[in-house]
């Protein structure tokens, strides 16, 4: 963990706070900060869609969606 003083909106913090249901700012601050990891990797995702051949059959996709 990086300990670090930032400056931020507040209203948009409280905001943020208020939609997620967070209890801190730092649960908040964590939470958006993996939204848009999540969001970004997706989009990044989404840019290589049918560019990657996988040999996967059937049954191998079944299996990975159990194993989640």
């Amino acid at each position: 963990m990086a300990r670090m003083t930032i400056t931020i909106n507040e209203r948009l913090l409280m905001e943020a706070q208020r939609l997620s249901g967070a209890k801190t700012k730092k649960a908040t601050i964590e939470l958006a900060l993996q939204e848009l990891v999540r969001r970004l990797r997706r989009r990044d995702l989404k840019r290589h869609a049918g560019t990657i051949e996988l040999e996967l059959t059937q049954e191998d996709l079944r299996r990975l969606r159990e194993e989640r």
